[in-house]
């Protein structure tokens, strides 16, 4: 409460009139200008997420999410000419963590400082990246997910992590072009085993931890996109050398193995996406190629078409598979710790109602090969400008192991509450 009235006092000045700029905070009297404006923002958020299934890990919680966020962003934007600092980071209070964690944690989810020199813009820092046009099916957008978050509610945004990294952005008539060096490799964040009912490919074998790859200069990943439009179309070629960003096991012999290791297995990229609007929607395509030793190299594809069928109705329809390169078998003692995906056919329909005040969403993927699928229903309700409130699930199918089967019995239905300030 004393942060909420603090930031209330910043946005407004001394006769009781929004700053200039809202969330800026304003300048004292006698005090010398300041080469930059400060703009603080961000919101409040409760959610609890709990099982309906009646089943629960060992030594679960009956709770899959239960926490407290105060999220604060703040950008400071020069007068002229000079750098702008960018900060977004949350205050979480962990309402189901365990002592040894402690509850109260932070989340600092970008930080980064940039800065433009003409046609080139130089990032700085901890960053959030977003590639490609596939919508929760990732091809050449290689950067680290976190699948915790949002199978157990939280807002999309929070189903992306931040990078540590500098990247460089340069325009021009011919073409566009983003250049990211990341030293720090950062991998996905799947459910925790303490909170999810999982798929253990090794149950049986105790698996030994290994760390992402050390920090040296030959670990660096780098990625780069170059972009235009041609022809009412917006095309992007796509490179990645890196890491996979999923952990694969690699056991000691391949009848009755007594230890796994964890590790991640160079990869390199090579993709290309195109979006443009069609027959009154719009069409997306994407294909990319993983270039691996182990496991081995696949082929990518990704295709789909999105429309308003009526005022207010969005519909999207989407392929997405996953095809081998080459007949080459994989190594006999290597395991995906989890399980990759096939082909997938999903949707996503969205009724807005009452003056936009209610939102009605519905996503849902199914492998046709496969059999396992997912499902998220969400109502959204916004009740004023500032608050809003969120009613879903998160429903899983399938045989085991497959990419959702493996977290059948983990369905779950959360509740959020958000403030905006």
């Amino acid at each position: 409460m004393l942060v909420l009235c603090f930031l209330q006092a910043a946005a407004t000045g001394a006769d009781g009139q929004s700053a200039s700029g809202a969330g800026t905070l304003p300048q004292a009297a006698g005090v010398a200008a300041l080469p930059f404006d400060i703009n603080v923002h961000g919101f409040l958020l409760g959610i609890g997420a709990g099982r309906v299934t009646g089943e629960q890990p060992p030594g679960g919680d009956p709770f899959a999410l239960g926490e407290e966020r105060l999220r604060v962003n703040v950008t400071a934007e020069p007068s002229s000419g000079q750098p702008e600092v960018v900060i977004k980071g949350d205050l979480v209070y962990d309402n189901i963590a365990n002592a040894v964690d402690g509850n109260l944690h932070d989340d600092l989810r970008e930080a980064y400082v940039t800065q433009s020199l003409g046609p080139l813009d130089v990032s700085l820092g901890r960053q959030i990246v977003t590639w490609g046009v596939g919508d929760l099916f990732f091809i050449n957008d290689v950067f680290p997910k976190d699948w915790y978050s949002y199978f157990s509610g939280l807002p999309m945004e929070y189903l992306k992590l931040g990078v540590d990294s500098l990247h460089l952005n340069y325009s021009s008539q011919l073409v566009n072009a983003e250049f990211f060096a990341i030293p720090l490799v950062t991998s996905d964040i799947f459910p925790p085993p303490s909170r999810f009912l999982m798929f253990n490919p090794l149950a049986a074998s105790p698996i030994q931890r290994q760390s992402e790859p050390a920090t040296r200069l030959s670990d660096t990943e780098v990625a780069l996109r170059l972009y235009r439009n041609v022809m009412d179309s917006d095309v992007s070629l796509y490179f990645y050398n890196g890491f996979w960003n999923e952990p694969f096991l690699g056991r000691n012999r391949v009848i009755s193995p007594t230890t796994a290791t964890q590790f991640y297995p160079r990869l390199r990229v090579y993709g290309a996406s195109m979006q443009r609007n069609l027959f009154d929607g719009v069409v997306s395509l994407e294909t990319g190629y993983y270039d691996s030793a182990e496991p081995n190299s696949e082929w990518r594809l990704l295709a789909g078409y999105q429309r308003e069928l009526w005022q207010d109705f969005t519909a999207g329809l989407q392929f997405y598979g996953e095809f081998a390169a080459h007949s080459k078998p994989s190594p006999g003692s290597l395991v995906v710790a989890y399980p990759p995906a096939d082909q997938f056919i999903s949707t996503r329909l969205t009724q807005l109602l009452d003056y936009q005040t209610w939102t009605l969403s519905l996503f849902a993927a199914y492998s046709p090969g496969h059999r396992d699928y997912f499902v998220r229903p969400m109502v959204t309700y916004q009740a004023t400008d500032r608050l809003s409130v969120y009613l879903g699930a998160s429903i899983f199918g399938g045989p085991k192991p497959t990419f959702f089967g493996e977290f059948d019995g983990s369905d779950v239905v959360f509740l959020g509450v958000r403030f905006d300030y």
